[in-house]
């Protein structure tokens, strides 16, 4: 599918400017419809439904009702973000995501936008964290019911995030012991936990340390506009061992949509992402399920 809006020219564009490449993939909107393959839906657990906290959850094309599907949890960066000079925007919703269909070209995976809960636990939070154990409880909740519902495959759950939702991979993902062994591996895109100190409690170093020690090994893929070193450099201090990957991405944007992009880096990261789950197939690539 094409850019509904690709830039008047993009050969015009800085070579650091990512809308210099058109898009070829379009994330598809929620709706309010029941689920169904190809369909992206806003979804609410039962327990939560006397509220307007929810969940958006897309059913791939192919898939089928009893077969297994890897899954994509993701979380959202902070709303509302706008950089005019570069077109850079962020919502701060679940309908706003976009990581989980660049990776897979809405084919192979379930992908599962969840969202922060808000103070009140009334509704979902567009800023930081809320809630951090309501945001936590509903994502344990939300994994269980799209592997026991929808034939997620609790064995191949990978958890995403960009800017806020990168953060959210360790801050949310890896929070206790209840939800850290949810994870086969994580991708984080713009921003890690630990690196820097934003001003809410446990942005320390210690606390994002004693997160981090749950990750027992397990892949990340952490990637950045411009460069990648301040979290590679923090990762070499922290002396905890772990298979990391490092991705550069030579654009200044900090913006999501480059998963959407035919750049080399989404290869590289499709190419992961079938390493880290043990997939018979590299997503987005055209090939089928085996």
């Amino acid at each position: 599918m094409k850019d509904p809006n690709p830039p008047e020219k993009p050969d015009s564009l800085a070579p650091d400017d990512v809308r210099g490449t058109p898009c070829d993939l379009i994330a598809p909107a929620v709706t309010g419809d029941p689920p169904a393959a190809g369909r992206r839906v806003r979804g609410v657990l039962a327990s939560w439904r006397a509220t307007d906290v929810h969940h958006a959850l897309y059913l791939p094309a192919d898939w089928r009702l009893g077969e297994r599907f890897p899954v994509i949890v993701e979380y959202a960066g902070n709303g509302v973000y706008w950089r005019p000079e570069l077109s850079d925007r962020c919502e701060g919703t679940v309908e706003d995501s976009k990581l989980g269909y660049g990776i897979s070209a809405g084919r192979g995976f379930i992908w599962l936008c969840l969202p922060y809960v808000n103070p009140d636990r009334t509704a979902n939070q567009r800023q930081w964290w809320g809630d951090v154990e309501a945001t936590v409880d509903y994502c344990v909740g939300a994994v269980d019911d799209v592997c026991s519902r929808w034939g997620g495959d609790r064995e191949r759950v990978l958890l995403a995030g960009f800017s806020r939702g990168a953060i959210a991979c360790n801050f949310i993902g890896l929070h206790n012991d209840r939800i850290a062994p949810l994870w086969r591996a994580f991708f984080a895109h713009s921003h890690y936990d630990g690196v820097r100190r934003w001003g809410y409690p446990g942005d320390d170093r210690a606390s994002a340390l004693d997160r981090l020690r749950r990750l027992r090994g397990r892949p990340q893929f952490i990637s950045h506009e411009t460069s990648v070193d301040p979290t590679r450099a923090w990762l070499a201090e922290s002396g905890v061992a772990g298979d990391f990957t490092f991705q550069s991405l030579p654009w200044r944007n900090h913006r999501d949509d480059w998963v959407l992009r035919p750049v080399a880096e989404r290869w590289a990261l499709r190419a992961w992402v079938a390493r880290a789950l043990d997939l018979p197939f590299v997503p987005g690539e055209g090939t089928e399920r085996a």
